[in-house]
């Protein structure tokens, strides 16, 4: 069976270092891992290095649901490249393209079989826009 790669990505006005911190500190992670406003972040764990785990507690802000992501480290070039494969044997691969103090940050992820790609992608993208959004707003 085929996967489907379902491909976002934003420009975040911020440098290659402040990106890849706010981008990989459990303390960042938990600011802006989440969809919606009406959820949270409130637990994250992040051991950055090849063969390491990857840990966020993602959960509605009224405690109607929740979930754990998790995911191992395949490969992890500082600042530029972070490649994984989540619990459920899915691959994704974070890349981080710098230029004139601004950083391109592109996700590629394989499709699950429950929801649609489309819903897929909005969430994905959705998150990576509330990542944007914390890095640009905060030192």
């Amino acid at each position: 069976m085929e996967t489907t790669k379902i491909t976002v990505g934003v420009n975040v006005n911020a440098d290659c270092q402040k990106t890849w911190n706010c981008y990989t500190q459990p303390e960042h992670i938990t600011q802006w891992n989440f969809a919606a406003d009406t959820w949270c972040c409130p637990r994250a764990e992040n051991d950055l290095k090849a063969g390491g785990k990857y840990y966020a507690r993602m959960e509605a802000k009224d405690g109607s649901f929740g979930f754990d992501f998790e995911a191992t480290y395949d490969e992890v070039i500082n600042e530029k490249k972070i490649a994984y494969t989540i619990s459920d044997g899915r691959q994704a691969t974070t890349l981080f393209e710098h230029k004139n103090g601004t950083t391109r940050v592109i996700i590629t992820f394989d499709a699950e079989n429950t929801n649609p790609v489309d819903m897929q992608r909005d969430g994905w993208l959705a998150i990576l826009n509330s990542f944007k959004r914390y890095t640009e707003t905060n030192s």
